[in-house]
């Protein structure tokens, strides 16, 4: 993502919701004209009248179904009536009617705000409440299903028709809320805003009203339940973002790049004219340092804008619109896709390029990372407590976004501001941080790291350096070595540098080479985007060798801590003694084996997509293979444990593992050997 002019897209859009969406959202619930008292909706005291409320619900001739054009019709006069009495009400008044039932939520300062978003005059604060609103609902809704469920569904929709909120809140109530927030066929107001359907001026602000009602009404219902039952009811924690200096790749927003952002917002063509109120919001609330809302926004308005690039790049205008209920959404799922659903190629990754893809997959899609868009729309993280670092980069990466669709004129101008320079720089520069890959990639130098202690662990005391020797010179130990340097001398056929001695390398203890190597490969650049699945299968198994040769390291670095300690305060009992010699002879072989394996995953790391050309036959024995090596390193580990201290048996297994990496390395069958001849290749 260069920052150079892209394609400049036409903006002639007066809506992004499909005719029968727009009629539904914007008209049905205005057609019927009908007056509602209050009182029969909501009592005195603040009672929410379901009764009154399920009657509005329409079936099918069968029965069975709900009716959701005839629903929402009859359901519009009375969200005018909830709107127009809570708009009649002062905050005091408000609060003292309906603080309490926002209890259940977990979130009930978000109500004060959505209050008094309902009577402002900025066209964002009504559908930016909505969001928070259904995301916090669907949280709480999950923390009551959990009451009598094993494991809360992922999707709203399958939350509301579960049999366990039915049980609790009554069926009507669920068919009540499915027409707002649960299905695609009513007002579906959850998805169509989180999917940047809907511009500001398109939200029925009642509609806010009225779920801000229902809201209320469920927390009455959730007590009555609670109290009939007994039940206690537990909120789960939220979740937190953890490593935010990996997130941190660009550097901040300055007030500076802000400004040219308001500039940037009237002129790149990514920006939809009828979403600009958005954009204005997002700044705002960036300058005010509200990053949850800030967030918020700017993901709905870049799925809309890369929305409307992927209909465009694709050639497929007719996905633009919200789908009709039969047909699905075209969401960042199928917009940041290898393929289209008629499997042709999504040309989305080839126009944008791979840095930018593979930031949007870091931040939005994969298992590892902060998947920022999961989080915030199933409401599983404090609004509150929005980390500053993690809005940063999605802003930042959004201002270079922007750039890609101005004019030339703007983007020099805009280039001559340093700033900007630099974060476009960063944008070309991105390479993932939360693929599999990249995580092995940081996994294999946590260890590394870990292992390059062992040298300062305490040295046998002296009067016993004889038995030490003695117990390490055995048939069996000296077998062990004699394979390492075999097995090293073969690996050091496929290395390029002819500098790169790796029988020094595994010198014990390990030299700062081994370590430089290790680093040295790590920084290699590797595809990771769209990894097939048997790049991917491979990655999961080196991953956990990596992971249990870290456990391994620590546990011996711990152990020898603690048995040294214990020895000097002559506490060890002599068969404990006996034991910690063996540990110590032990430890001089397994530091050598541990370097080893972990350069050797480092290699198949390094040449991970030759894996594609064994045939199925030879990539099952390569799996085996691996396979054989992770069982090692499990077993070690759990020898290799306070507890056990099972050293002779450590030493057994260690020879039987290199016996077998020596029999596969003869065969040629590891991914260094395939990487020599391959034109992809990536060995040093």
């Amino acid at each position: 993502m260069d920052g150079s002019a892209g394609m400049l897209i036409t903006d002639s859009i007066t809506t992004c919701l499909s005719p029968l969406v727009y009629d539904i959202v914007c008209r049905l619930g205005f057609e019927v004209k009908e007056s509602h008292d209050i009182n029969n909706i909501v009592s005195q005291h603040g009672e929410v009248c379901w009764e009154t409320i399920a009657e509005c619900i329409c079936y099918t001739d069968s029965g069975q179904n709900v009716d959701y054009l005839k629903s929402v019709s009859l359901l519009g006069p009375v969200c005018e009536t909830v709107h127009t009495h809570i708009c009649s009400l002062t905050g005091i008044q408000f609060e003292d009617q309906y603080a309490f039932w926002f209890q259940w939520t977990n979130i009930p300062e978000l109500f004060p705000e959505i209050f008094v978003a309902l009577k402002s005059p900025q066209p964002a604060a009504v559908p930016l409440s909505l969001m928070k609103l259904t995301s916090c609902l669907e949280r709480a809704l999950g923390d009551v299903f959990l009451l009598i469920g094993k494991e809360c569904p992922f999707l709203l929709r399958d939350l509301l028709i579960s049999k366990e909120l039915a049980e609790v809140f009554g069926q009507s109530v669920m068919e009540i809320l499915r027409v707002f927030i649960g299905s695609p066929c009513g007002l579906n107001l959850r998805n169509i805003l989180w999917h940047g359907f809907v511009s500001p001026q398109e939200i029925p602000p009642k509609y806010c009203s009225m779920l801000v009602l229902l809201t209320a009404g469920l927390g009455q219902l959730l007590k009555s339940y609670l109290q009939q039952t007994n039940f206690t009811f537990i909120h789960r924690p939220f979740v937190t973002f953890t490593n935010l200096k990996e997130l941190s790749i660009f550097p901040d927003v300055s007030d500076e790049v802000l400004s040219v952002v308001e500039e940037l917002i009237k002129k790149s063509t990514f920006v939809l004219k009828i979403m600009t109120p958005f954009w204005e919001t997002i700044v705002t609330k960036f300058r005010s340092h509200r990053y949850a809302d800030c967030i918020i926004l700017l993901l709905t308005q870049l799925e809309t804008g890369l929305r409307k690039v992927f209909t465009t790049v694709n050639k497929c205008p007719q996905r633009f619109l919200t789908a009709e209920s039969t047909t699905f959404y075209t969401t960042f799922d199928e917009i940041l896709a290898k393929q289209l659903s008629d499997d042709e190629i999504n040309n989305l990754p080839l126009f944008l390029g791979e840095p930018a893809m593979e930031f949007l997959w870091d931040f939005l899609n994969y298992q590892d990372g902060p998947r920022v868009r999961d989080h915030l729309s199933h409401g599983e993280i404090s609004l509150n407590d929005f980390p500053k670092e993690v809005a940063n980069q999605l802003f930042a990466f959004s201002i270079v976004l922007l750039l890609r669709f101005v004019g030339e004129d703007v983007l020099s101008v805009s280039k001559e501001n340093a700033s900007i320079k630099t974060l476009i720089n960063c944008a070309n520069c991105y390479c993932s941080q939360f693929h599999p890959l990249s995580q092995l990639k940081k996994k294999i130098l946590y260890c590394e790291k870990s292992i390059r202690i062992w040298p300062q662990l305490p040295l046998v005391p002296v009067e016993q350096i004889q038995e030490a020797t003695r117990l390490e010179d055995t048939p069996e130990t000296n077998d062990c070595h004699h394979l390492i340097i075999k097995i090293s001398s073969e690996l050091q056929h496929y290395m390029l540098q002819g500098d790169c001695n790796l029988s020094n390398l595994l010198d014990n203890p390990p030299t700062a080479k081994w370590s430089l190597l290790l680093h040295e490969l790590c920084n290699k650049r590797i595809r990771t985007l769209y990894c097939p699945r048997s790049v991917l299968e491979v990655l999961v198994i080196l991953q956990k060798i990596s992971v249990q040769c870290h456990l391994v390291s620590d546990q011996i670095i711990a152990t020898t801590e603690i048995r040294f300690k214990q020895w000097m305060q002559k506490t060890l009992r002599s068969r404990q003694r006996q034991n910690y010699l063996r540990m110590l002879s032990s430890i001089k072989l397994l530091c050598p084996v541990l370097q080893l394996i972990l350069l050797l995953i480092t290699l198949e790391l390094v040449n991970i997509h030759t894996v594609n050309e064994k045939n199925i036959c030879e990539y099952q024995q390569y799996l085996k293979f691996l396979k054989s090596v992770l069982q090692y390193t499990e077993n070690l580990v759990t020898y290799s444990n306070q507890e056990k201290n099972k050293w002779d048996e450590s030493i057994n297994i260690t020879h039987i593992v290199l016996v077998k990496i020596w029999a596969f390395s003869e065969k040629k069958q590891m991914l260094i050997h395939l990487a020599k001849d391959s034109p992809n290749k990536a060995i040093l």
